[in-house]
């Protein structure tokens, strides 16, 4: 008979193995908390990310639908018509052209009602927190340049580094979105 077959044989080594296999847990439940905490970390980022991707799409929706309806009414008016800065706080004046006949002043009033209720929409349902619109038109020999800038506030501090010219709102936290947009003027 072997040695080793005996079943008081194994009892010193049982003894200084004694403990290893919770040693061996606690390392194993360590590395998965580290790694949660990494995962609950990446959704956050995901998260605002997000976020900010809603916001900047829904500035630059409002930024083309203005441009849109400027050059729907692209008269010689232009400047004086839509060259203006107002901001979510701003109550639109109530303006009607659907079922009267507008000139090309009074469209231009509708047109700035209309966006304005939407800008007011956008920072009601947060996803243009304080937000701020500057509307700068500025006409040459054939027709107008047009620049059109949105401003709110982001949720997360970001150092701006670039477009410091631009001069419209003044929140904490501000993003911009610009759109530049040449109109061709008609001929009268």
């Amino acid at each position: 008979m072997r040695a080793n077959s005996s079943p008081f044989s194994s009892l010193p080594r049982q003894r200084v193995n004694k403990g290893f296999t919770l040693i061996e847990v606690l390392v194993a439940f360590i590395i998965l908390t580290v790694g949660l905490l990494g995962t609950v970390a990446l959704q956050t980022n995901a998260k605002q990310a997000s976020y900010d991707a809603n916001q900047r799409s829904a500035a630059l929706a409002l930024a083309n639908d203005i441009v849109e309806r400027i050059r729907a009414n692209d008269t010689a008016n232009i400047i004086a018509n839509y060259s203006k800065t107002f901001s979510y706080q701003d109550t639109p004046i109530a303006k009607n052209c659907l079922n009267t006949r507008c000139t090309s002043d009074n469209m231009a009033e509708y047109d700035l009602y209309q966006w304005q209720k939407a800008l007011r929409v956008a920072d009601n349902t947060g996803s243009l927190a304080n937000g701020t619109v500057c509307i700068t038109p500025t006409a040459d020999d054939n027709g107008v340049s047009l620049r059109v800038v949105v401003a709110w506030q982001g949720r997360q501090k970001l150092s701006e580094t670039t477009n410091k010219d631009i001069q419209c709102g003044d929140v904490a936290n501000r993003r911009t979105v610009v759109l530049d947009s040449y109109v061709f003027m008609r001929a009268a």
